[in-house]
């Protein structure tokens, strides 16, 4: 199977999840959502607030491009440790057979945090905020207080505590598993990895993240990728599941 094969293959795979979860409830128009007089929502609207903070509260659409494949783009060569080239590389060539997600059926890890190849629901709550995707994934954002855990069991989507900076929400997360993903072609992140997300909703329909990535035993410094939400109001998520792709691993002979 060629690169081009593989991308095709992927893309149509997005467009499946993003058509099937528009598909959901078509006649139902979410109540409370501001509309223009055409009875489109306005995505333009005033972001609505909880408690005097923004309410993140709802189904979002990430656009991550060009991170989505490549979350080094904005990297020079010298600030990516030579170990983690050879094993990018190595995955290009792999035609990423050792993807944890694609193949393995297992979560995709940090990536899943900016650039998922599905929707998201946010659901705010004074003590917790809590992301769902359609992979049934789910992330838990602790606000009351607790401090990152300083040995912690590692997982794949890590532990998240946020906290209010003004109208922005500031995420920090640790304690992934080593030798994770951090985009769809294979850039690794370790368990030295911390993630910090800033999210401010500028109005109903936007919400600008930024996403620094710090992961000193595989990168130089610390940089930030920039990818913007877009509200998927008057639709639902419907789940994907990952179905025995490892027998298709067989057929991805790679270099």
């Amino acid at each position: 199977m060629s690169r081009l094969c593989k991308t095709l293959l992927v893309a149509g795979a997005v467009m499946f999840v993003t058509t099937a979860g528009e598909a959901q409830w078509i006649t139902l128009k979410t109540p409370g959502l501001p509309r223009l007089p055409d009875g489109k929502p306005d995505l333009k609207a005033a972001a609505p607030r909880m408690s005097g903070r923004p309410d993140l509260t709802g189904v979002w659409r990430f656009n991550a491009d060009p991170y989505t494949n490549n979350v080094t783009v904005d990297l020079k060569p010298d600030e990516i440790h030579p170990s983690v080239v050879a094993l990018y590389k190595q995955r290009l060539e792999d035609l990423a057979k050792d993807d944890p997600s694609t193949f393995r059926c297992l979560p995709s890890g940090p990536r899943q945090l900016y650039a998922p190849s599905s929707w998201v629901r946010i659901v705010e709550t004074p003590a917790m905020i809590v992301m769902l995707y359609e992979d049934l994934i789910y992330r838990q954002i602790f606000m009351d207080g607790r401090a990152l855990p300083k040995d912690p069991n590692p997982t794949w989507m890590g532990y998240s505590i946020g906290r209010w900076d003004g109208d922005t929400l500031v995420v920090e997360s640790a304690g992934f598993v080593d030798n994770n993903w951090l985009d769809n072609n294979g850039h690794p992140g370790t368990e030295s990895l911390r993630l910090t997300e800033r999210f401010h909703r500028r109005d109903f329909g936007h919400i600008d993240l930024q996403m620094t990535i710090d992961d000193p035993k595989a990168y130089v410094k610390p940089w930030t990728v920039n990818v913007p939400l877009q509200a998927a109001p008057d639709s639902e998520l419907i789940e994907y599941v990952c179905d025995e792709n490892e027998r298709d691993l067989k057929h991805l002979v790679g270099k």
